[in-house]
Parts: structure tokens; sequence; C-alpha cells
């Protein structure tokens, strides 16, 4: 057997040994103020990290026509368009023209609702691959990227709201303060649709590529399961009143009908028909909504864990 360690050689100090310290004032294990890396607190962590989002947000509305020559005028040249072809089919072959008064208001306000879904959620469907150099190299919040593309939607929305409202100016519009509030009540419900079902797809879409395409089908769908291109009677005379209690829970048809109360109410005569209890369709339509964002962060919450391994 070999001899266990002697003492040190004479001349040399002996091996330095640490002692945990005694004193209750100094603990050796305090972590106060450190937290666990790549832990969070979902969405509400995007709250701490606005400086990143400012970054994002900015990124994303400089960059959206960088290189094109007409620049943000495509922002307004793109709803005209999708209007003037919406107003000839729907408004002058099929008659509706004839049949709602004001038509062209009718139709803008509810294509610039729609057109706010369908980009907000659809970027934010694709946020999260489209930002794989920072997902796979930092921790941040991954909730920021569908946020921010939610706010570029909003930022591109305006100008389209602009030429609306710049209609409405030259034809007399005078609102109540009740219908501006609706509008702005509108904006903030298909915001948060379209960040709930972003956290949900947007995850998913990580994974299994599927998604985008289910995503690309919803949005089709949006357009026309809305009274965008019709009004809402067509659908109540057509459908069980069950059925129709359902279409108008829809959020998006809430949000439409809610501008079409803001901007083109005011300028129809009163025997122009109204959808009936309109705000408490608006107060399901926050409840809808706010499931949407629990069920998607919670699926978000799931995924993220695979997100730099799958990407």
């Amino acid at each position: 057997m070999s001899p266990g360690p002697g003492p040190p050689p004479a001349g040399l100090p002996p091996p330095c040994q640490y002692t945990r310290p005694s004193d209750p004032t100094h603990p050796a294990d305090d972590l106060t103020g450190f937290s666990t890396p790549g832990s969070g607190r979902g969405i509400l962590d995007v709250f701490r990290y606005r400086y990143l989002l400012r970054l994002l947000i900015r990124k994303g509305t400089q960059t959206r026509y960088h290189g094109s020559v007409l620049g943000w005028t495509w922002s307004y040249v793109k709803p005209a368009a999708q209007f003037g072809i919406f107003y000839v089919v729907m408004g002058v072959f099929l008659g509706l023209d004839r049949g709602i008064d004001n038509f062209p208001i009718y139709l803008f306000s509810g294509i610039i609702v729609i057109n706010l879904f369908n980009e907000a959620f659809g970027n934010a469907t694709k946020s999260i691959v489209n930002n794989k150099a920072l997902v796979k190299k930092i921790y941040l919040p991954r909730e920021l990227f569908p946020v921010a593309d939610v706010f570029i939607a909003f930022v591109h929305f305006l100008p389209q709201l602009a030429i609306l409202l710049t209609v409405l100016l030259v034809v007399g519009w005078a609102p109540t303060v009740v219908q501006v509030a609706g509008a702005v009540l509108a904006v903030l419900i298909v915001l948060a649709f379209a960040l709930g079902l972003g956290l949900l797809f947007g995850s998913m879409n990580v994974s299994f590529r599927d998604s985008q395409n289910f995503v690309e089908i919803i949005l089709m769908f949006a357009t026309w399961t809305s009274p965008v291109l019709y009004p809402f009677v067509l659908v109540r005379d057509q459908l069980p009143g069950w059925l129709f209690d359902v279409y108008m829970a829809n959020p998006l048809t809430v949000a439409v009908e809610l501008f079409h109360s803001a901007f083109w109410f005011s300028t129809t005569p009163e025997t122009m028909e109204r959808p009936e209890h309109l705000w408490l369709l608006a107060g399901i339509a926050i409840v809808v909504v706010s499931g949407f964002i629990a069920v998607g962060q919670i699926v978000f919450r799931r995924l993220e864990g695979r997100f730099a391994q799958d990407l």
C-alpha cells in the first residue's frame, strides 16, 4: 500500500482550504437578483424589453420598402387598387352600389380592418422563422417578434386610415364620441386577435411549416366571412338563428361593424339597418380574443424550448 499524504515540506504554507462562512449576514448561496437563464414570464416580458421592441419595430418599418422606387407610396397604392377591384365587382357588377348608401365608404372601411388583421396575423406567423438568426444566437423573449410584427402592421394601417378619414371629411363626417371609441376598440380587438393567433401558429410554424399554408387559407376566408363585401342582413336571412349568432360573435365581424358604425353609419340615413346589441357583441369578442391569447401563449411557451433546435 502506498503511504498517505504527509505533512507539507518544511518552509511551505499549508494547502488552502475553503470554509463556508458561518456569518448569517453573508450567506454563501445568496442568489438575489439573479434569474435562471432562458426563463421568463412570457408575453409580460415584452414590457421589460421595450427598447428591443422599439428596435424591431423600427427595423420592420424602415426595411419594408427598402430598395423600392415608390417606397411608402405603396401603402396607399395597394389598398386603393384592392378597393377598385372590389368596388367594380361587388358594387357595379353585382349592384350593391345601388342597394347600400355610400357603398364606397362601407366597402373601404371594412377592407382596411381586414387588411390590418391579414398583415398582422400573417407576419406574426412567420416572425420566429424570419428571425431565426437571433433566436439561435441569443436569449430574449421570443414573444417580442410576433408582438413587433403586430405593431408594424398597425403602422402600415395608418396610411389606409388616413385615406378613409380624408374622404369622410370631404363628405361631412360627424361621428359621436361613442362611435369613435368603437373604432378604437375595433382596432384593439383586431390587433389582439391577430397576436393570439400569431403566437399559436407562429410557434407551430417553427416545427411544422404546414402551419403557414394553413394560415394562408384562414386569411383567404377572412375577407369573405365578415361583412366587408356584403351587408350582414344577407347572412341573417340565409342562416339559422344559432349559426348567425356564431357569425356575429366572430371578432372580425364585430370589428368591421364597429368601423361601419364609426365611419359609415354617420353618413347614411337612419333607415339603414344596424346590427342589434353591437356593444354586447363587442364584449363577447373581447372574451373570445382573450381566450385565443391565453391558448396562444400556452402553446408558445410549450414549444419555445425547441425553437433553436428546429430552426
